[in-house]
């Protein structure tokens, strides 16, 4: 068991901190912009609340994040009543936003400065696998730090691993949304094609997901892209603020992402059309106008 603070309580982060008490055991303390949203979480899971981020990360062992972007991110560690001022030496903290290399290399050198430990661990599973406890989490940092943090991980992850250096992990999770962007648009293609060629959508899915077409997104979405319908999972809000950030450091580091960049216009047309909390499938809904 050890200790831990948990800042964000969104809808990954509400049942992230949950499954430290559940499945870990863990000590959990938590800290969330909205207080009534943090004594929800304590009501339903029992552990302690904080009035600031460093109230919540003295006297911890671990501490966990999981906000919005980078400017979020530097409000809860280096700003006013930062994580980063209540933190001690040998403490961990752990980063599961979606943010910038850039912020994840800047916090682990101010992290090394006052003693402690940055990792950076960006999440993919989406609501679903918060809430289940089976996300992927992609790791950038120290190895000494990571192997210690690791166990905690365990309590929401099904999968965890150690990349690189600070930012290997947002490096990683770009990666990520970069291959999922162009795989959902494809999908969507496929699907509106064959519904405008007659065929029978599910037999026709049944078929090909047999072969080398097969995906996640396939298997659990095709249906209700069939349908029309996109409540489900990642927002399209999200998914936008995430390409941002990879084609961003594409322009950086030189990588050419025609088609990410093309399917990020898409997405802006699903705004367009009202579907900023859709999810990424939604992509369908610009070809069936």
């Amino acid at each position: 068991m050890a200790k831990v603070a948990f800042l964000g309580l969104g809808v990954m982060g509400f049942p992230m901190a949950g499954h430290l008490v559940t499945k870990g055991k863990h000590e959990v303390t938590v800290y969330n912009r909205s207080a009534a949203k943090a004594k929800a979480w304590a009501d339903k899971f029992g552990g302690r609340t904080a009035a600031t981020p460093k109230e919540a990360a003295a006297g911890q062992d671990f501490v966990m994040a999981c906000v919005g972007n980078d400017d979020d991110l530097r409000a809860v560690t280096t700003g006013t009543d930062g994580a980063f001022a209540g933190m001690g030496a040998g403490t961990v903290f752990v980063d599961h936003t979606t943010a910038s290399a850039e912020v994840a290399r800047e916090l682990a050198a101010a992290a090394k400065i006052g003693g402690f430990s940055f990792i950076d661990a960006p999440v993919s599973g989406g609501q679903a696998g918060a809430e289940n406890g089976v996300l992927t989490v992609m790791c950038g940092g120290d190895e000494a730090a990571y192997l210690r943090a690791e166990p905690v991980i365990a309590a929401y992850a099904r999968a965890c691993k150690l990349l690189g250096p600070a930012g290997a992990g947002q490096l990683t999770k770009m990666v990520n949304q970069i291959c999922i962007a162009g795989l959902v648009q494809g999908l969507s293609e496929g699907l509106h094609f064959a519904k405008k060629a007659g065929l029978d959508v599910p037999a026709v899915i049944e078929t090909i997901s047999k072969g080398a077409a097969q995906s996640w997104q396939m298997e659990n979405r095709y249906k209700t892209m069939d349908e029309g319908r996109y409540e489900f999972g990642f927002a399209v809000d999200w998914m936008r603020k995430d390409l941002s950030i990879c084609l961003a450091e594409a322009r950086r580091n030189g990588a050419s992402l025609p088609v990410t960049a093309l399917v990020d216009n898409f997405y802006a047309e699903v705004q367009k059309m009202g579907g900023g909390r859709w999810d990424t499938s939604s992509l369908m809904a610009r070809l069936q106008r």
